[in-house]
């Protein structure tokens, strides 16, 4: 079994669990993505919700990124690790009246608006700061991502943007509101994409939706597609950088660009993902009545996208090279869902070996939770270390 690059030596004075960081990935993943990028112009919002590691934030505003954010202690996270307000997007259903005063006070890039109520509002207070708000409109487009059904954000059965034929009565009452401007539309349809042929879809529909506002007299200065390319799980060895260079030029030859018009990105996993593992120590080595369980330190607390989405962190045990055996790999929460994977072929397990969930830098720390009093895990950087 092929593993990653650890520094083992240096871990087993650690206390488990804790989230490792390979700086040096995370520097080439971003390198990658300035140098797609910069082939056709395109900006990029780094999605702060995949991972708010303060010393990842500061090395990805660090390199000229902007950030998405969805929340307004993520706006204060951006603007503390050096984002700057001027590139900062805001989206999210249900922005609370504190957290719009806080993006307008701040002077925030744009506003990705989510419905008709929600447009009236940020007019109404703008107007009591004396300010216009900068807007763009995140529309559902009814596009399939082919995802989990919690990850999917572009159908019509979502909670997220206005329904296409909600979008005359956006037009109508934008004519109305004199403290928002319309700079843009806003589309994302997903997460961890890992077909990139369903954004072809995706372009077509902002080109007939381009065409359909044109009709109406409606231009946009900007136009943003989000984010959501996937990353792979099953080898995270052997495809350490997701393939951006297909993921941009696919909407560099589909999306019909209006001359002046930027387009907007909202990677988040993609950059992430694969730069973060969450190591973990053997507790236990548990012989039940039809299976073996290897019973760790590290629970659905730490990482919970495996209860959550049922998904899939390939499991590397760092301290073993002894033939393959099938377990159940389980956390110690109180839980029957605190289960990493069942059935998984691992290197012989003991107590004491050291674990690694491999692919762990999105959606891993930052949804980390306290619940059974237990303590957040701590991270790690490689150049550090």
């Amino acid at each position: 079994m092929r593993k990653g690059n650890f520094p083992i030596e240096k871990f087993k004075g650690i206390e488990t669990p804790f989230y490792y960081y390979d700086a040096e990935l995370l520097k080439q993943t971003l390198k990658t993505v300035k140098g797609e990028t910069k082939k056709y112009g395109f900006l990029q919002h780094y999605a702060i919700k995949a991972n708010a590691n303060s010393k990842i934030l500061q090395h990805i505003a660090s390199e000229g990124f902007g950030a998405d954010c969805v929340s307004g202690n993520e706006i204060k996270a951006a603007i503390d690790a050096g984002f700057p307000a001027s590139k900062i997007v805001f989206a999210g259903v249900g922005k609370t009246n504190k957290e719009i005063n806080l993006a307008l006070d701040l002077n925030i890039f744009c506003f990705n608006v989510e419905s008709l109520p929600e447009l009236e509002v940020i007019n109404e207070l703008a107007a009591k700061k004396g300010k216009t708000a900068q807007v763009a409109l995140r529309i559902n487009p009814d596009v399939d991502a082919h995802t989990h059904e919690y990850i999917t954000t572009g159908l019509s059965e979502n909670k997220f943007g206005f329904s296409l034929n909600h979008l005359e009565k956006a037009i109508a009452c934008l004519a109305k509101l004199s403290n928002v401007k319309l700079i843009g539309l806003h589309f994302h349809i997903g997460s961890q994409i890992e077909d990139i042929s369903v954004y072809k879809p995706l372009c077509d529909k902002v080109n007939e939706l381009q065409d359909w506002f044109e009709s109406k007299g409606v231009t946009f200065e900007h136009i943003n597609v989000g984010g959501g390319l996937g990353i792979d799980y099953e080898d995270p060895n052997g495809s350490p950088i997701p393939d951006f260079a297909a993921y941009f030029a696919l909407f560099h030859t589909n999306l019909k660009l209006r001359a002046g018009q930027q387009l907007h990105f909202e990677l988040g996993r993609s950059i992430v993902g694969q730069c973060g593992s969450l190591i973990t120590r053997v507790v236990y080595v548990k012989e039940g009545e039809s299976k073996t369980f290897v019973i760790v330190d590290a629970g659905m607390t730490d990482l919970i996208r495996p209860a959550l989405y049922q998904a899939y962190h390939k499991i590397e045990n760092l301290s073993s090279d002894e033939p393959v055996e099938r377990y159940d790999v389980v956390g110690p929460i109180c839980e029957s869902s605190d289960v990493f994977a069942k059935d998984y072929e691992l290197n012989k397990a003991h107590r004491e070996d050291l674990l690694a969930l491999r692919s762990a830098g999105a959606y891993g720390e930052i949804m980390a939770s306290r619940y059974n009093c237990r303590e957040i895990p701590k991270a790690y950087f490689s150049d550090k270390i």
